[in-house]
């Protein structure tokens, strides 16, 4: 079966710390694939903050998600504090990829890397639309 890779850059730009919430539990007693969507949402939140932009301020525009894609490597249980590191990659006219490697900060084992593709959009329109450079400036 072949096997999704998602190419992680050497260093990263920005990380930020979670803890793994009781909500985040399955019946399997680990953290839900669903809930790496919803931690790496909130890691991405903080990566554009710490830069001045928001999910709907780009820099004069929103942004709209393309794709999403998680390669799992580990179970997390209630209470795992994680670590997220993001880097914003793959530019282009119209977006780019943040890659995210999610680790388990006591044991130090990689619990998910993922990746997701964004792109400017200007909602009142509903059409993606070039990147702003201050943007693309302020990520790379």
């Amino acid at each position: 079966m072949a096997r999704v890779k998602i190419e992680l850059p050497e260093t990263f730009a920005f990380s930020t710390e979670l803890d793994v919430r009781i909500t985040d539990i399955n019946y399997g007693n680990h953290m839900g694939n669903d809930a790496v969507l919803s931690i790496i949402h909130e890691a991405r939140l903080r990566f554009l903050k710490s830069r001045g932009f928001s999910e709907m301020d780009f820099g004069g525009c929103g942004s709209i998600m393309l794709d999403s894609v998680i390669v799992y490597k580990s179970q997390a249980f209630h209470g795992d504090r994680l670590k997220i590191e993001m880097a914003a990659t793959d530019f282009n006219r119209l977006g780019c990829d943040i890659v995210y490697r999610i680790s388990n900060i006591e044991t130090g084992k990689d619990v998910a890397h993922a990746k997701t593709g964004i792109a400017a959009f200007d909602y009142e329109k509903q059409r993606i639309v070039p990147l702003p450079a201050a943007f693309r400036a302020a990520m790379e």
